[in-house]
């Protein structure tokens, strides 16, 4: 069944938030509010569940069949919603299968400890054969057996701690829960620090038995779930061979070099993952000082730093990277009026196990939202810039395919696309939330009022506000499929949808676990598809881009208020960025002028139809001001100055990431040559705002 159809009543109170000054002439508002009517109208929300059990039928990691027969099914379904379909092939260097792996405790007893999953009764999905043991791509391959030292969440601190301490760390294996961190990061720390290997686990006191009931009766981590996921942690992202250009296919006409893997800095210690239940036989058997309150987890005995000379640990790892085939799939509805102006929305597929919340829920409400779409193209009520959606393979190794796509089309995406918009698990709960470059945040506010949140009477904008005036929105960091496209070519990204508590990148992921405890109303996927789709709808058929311009230097000025106070944490003296400061009040003063043209140009309908595309291509341009050949100190990959994801956390949003970087090393020398840099990054966006400011008169 479909959204109930809004009376033609309606119409006239319907979309009451959309106005001449986000973007569109008032001559086009009416067909404009009736297209995203019966868009909303056509939102079959009964197909996202249909699409999440064809997809999570079988577990699907990347460069499996599984994970063909998945792709096979995505291509399908946007081939009959009218779309124009390609797939794009890789050939990429990563493990997707765990190879051979042990834990033990070899003293004071000794004992193998699970790294696996165990089967759940009312779970059919729990014992299929083709699921793997815990692994953590991207390990080092090795035999090691030694002492143990717990080290908290593995972070930076944690290890800086550590040293501070006086805790020998050398030749010991490492225990450290999930949190705090990507995972990799506590790898790299623990293999600097001189530690042969390495066990990650999931502490109860962050998803288990002290947050509530555990699965099957509830949704928190039970003792022998396993979070799965890549240690990869390069100085780039994509694949670990071929940093700035695309993996073509190794049998292609066209040849790409590639690194020599000996030469690539993967981590050497081996990794694994396991259940709180196989750590607790470890952290039990402890014998050293106590750790610091804030390191204490969840089970009721106290948690010790060291395990003492009698408690030795075996970790063997044997994992081999391949290469493998991953398969990108991009359809397009083309725009009527600007098919090379590209508004993108896209997941990854791939999954470590059946994916039903991650990435899943987010590649069915895309079926969704392309079906829906789709019923209006066949009709003729097509969009005038072009609609992209891309489901992307190979992620969970270190977010591969949609880089290498990035790569590949690295100049064509510069100069044509608008925004990227991701739903890595898009619809893993009923808790609503985003995360934005500063242009894209109305829109998605705005959309959000026009929505209503399922089993309610309340728009999603209701809930999701609160007792707030505005929700909060936040800012990108690193983890999944946005980084390319907004870290390193400047395309002005989202990431949202819903959430709640999931089994994360565990064999219980499925669609058991989905419909029991993520939504089993089935109702949020049409509701993020409606959103979501009004907010694509909109950036295809305004007149001029409705970016939010003059948040630019909103947000900035925020931010280098807050980079001044972290500068002063390593520097008291201090007083700020001279040069930023007076770029940003030249910001300030073109973005207002912008917007009192573009409301009078717009609302007079007096913008010179010959000067729109210009326009348009300069609004693309903006977001370019913050890419710098030069990059980051710490990868030069990185090109925005604007935004990055942690380097010492992996996850983490860096707003201003120059300046956090030298905060984080505690290095003063620099801090001019920021200065600099920022300044002019910002001078340059006040510029390109000044031209087209001129082309509206």
């Amino acid at each position: 069944m479909k959204k109930t159809i809004l009376s033609a009543f309606a119409l006239s109170l319907f979309l009451g938030n959309l106005s001449a000054q986000d973007g569109f002439l008032p001559s086009q508002l009416a067909d404009q509010k009736k297209f995203e009517l019966d868009y909303l109208n056509a939102v079959p929300f009964d197909r996202f569940k249909i699409h999440l059990q064809e997809l999570t039928k079988n577990p699907h990691i990347a460069g499996t069949p599984e994970n063909e027969l998945v792709k096979d099914y995505m291509v399908k379904i946007m081939v009959d919603a009218g779309m124009a379909v390609r797939v794009w092939p890789y050939d990429v260097y990563l493990p997707n299968h765990p190879g051979k792996s042990e834990l033990q405790i070899i003293s004071p007893v000794q004992m193998t400890l699970s790294q696996k999953e165990g089967k759940i009764d009312e779970d059919p999905f729990s014992d299929d054969p083709r699921l793997h043991l815990g692994f953590n791509a991207f390990s080092g391959s090795g035999d090691v057996t030694a002492e143990v030292v717990y080290v908290n969440y593995g972070t930076r601190e944690d290890f800086q701690k550590l040293a501070e301490m006086g805790v020998d760390l050398k030749g010991k294996i490492a225990l450290a829960r999930y949190g705090g961190n990507f995972r990799g990061y506590k790898a790299k720390y623990a293999e600097q620090y001189g530690m042969v290997g390495l066990v990650v686990y999931t502490d109860p006191k962050d998803s288990g038995f002290a947050r509530g009931e555990v699965y099957p009766k509830g949704p928190y981590f039970n003792e022998t779930t396993i979070q799965r996921g890549s240690m990869l942690t390069l100085d780039f992202t994509g694949d670990p061979l071929t940093p700035n250009r695309p993996a073509l296919p190794l049998d292609g006409s066209k040849k790409v070099k590639r690194d020599d893997p000996s030469e690539v800095a993967f981590h050497t210690i081996p990794v694994t993952p396991i259940g709180y239940g196989a750590a607790k036989e470890i952290l039990s058997r402890m014998q050293g000082s106590e750790v610091p309150e804030a390191w204490q987890g969840g089970f009721d005995f106290k948690y010790r730093i060291t395990g003492g000379e009698d408690l030795k640990v075996r970790v063997m790892v044997d994992q081999k990277p391949e290469f493998i085939r991953a398969n990108n799939v991009i359809g397009t509805f083309v725009g009527k009026d600007y098919p090379d102006e590209w508004i993108i929305l896209g997941s990854h597929y791939d999954a470590w196990s059946f994916g039903a919340t991650d990435p899943n829920s987010g590649t069915a409400m895309l079926l969704t939202f392309a079906e829906a779409l789709g019923d209006l193209y066949k009709k003729g009520q097509k969009p005038s810039r072009s609609i992209l959606i891309g489901h992307w393979d190979a992620e969970e190794q270190g977010v591969i395919g949609s880089t290498e796509w990035v790569e590949h089309l690295k100049k064509e995406l510069g100069a044509k696309a608008i925004s990227y918009m991701n739903f890595d698990g898009g619809v893993s709960g009923r808790n609503f939330g985003a995360s934005a470059a500063p242009t894209l945040k109305k829109l998605i506010i705005d959309a959000s009022k026009e929505v209503t949140y399922p089993d309610s009477a309340k728009t999603v904008f209701e809930v999701w506000a609160g007792k707030n005036e505005e929700p909060r929105i936040g800012n990108l960091g690193g983890g999944s499929d946005h980084i390319a496209f907004y870290m390193h070519v400047g395309i002005p990204s989202l990431s949202g949808g819903s959430g709640g508590t999931t089994a994360y990148h565990s064999n219980y992921d499925n669609f058991h676990y989905y419909s029991k405890f993520s939504d089993p109303s089935f109702k949020m996927g049409g509701a993020v598809a409606q959103l979501f789709g009004l907010v694509a709808i909109r950036q295809a058929n305004a007149a001029v881009i409705p970016y939010d311009v003059p948040r630019y230097a909103q947000d900035l000025k925020g931010h280098f208020e807050q980079a001044v106070k972290n500068v002063q944490t390593i520097d008291p003296n201090f007083q700020g960025f001279d040069q930023v400061a007076s770029a940003l009040s030249q910001l300030e003063k073109s973005s207002q002028s912008y917007q009192t043209k573009l409301h009078k140009a717009l609302n007079e309908e007096t913008l010179p139809a010959k000067n729109l595309l210009k326009i348009n291509k300069g609004l693309i341009g903006l977001e370019k001001s913050w890419i710098d050949p030069k990059g980051m100190y710490y990868g030069e990959w990185y090109k925005s100055l604007y935004v990055c994801n942690d380097p010492f956390s992996g996850y983490a949003s860096w707003i201003l990431p120059g300046i956090q970087y030298e905060v984080a090393i505690k290095n003063t020398s620099r801090l001019e040559e920021w200065d600099t840099r920022y300044a002019k990054a910002i001078l340059d966006l006040s510029k390109k705002i000044d031209k087209l400011t001129q082309l509206m008169e």
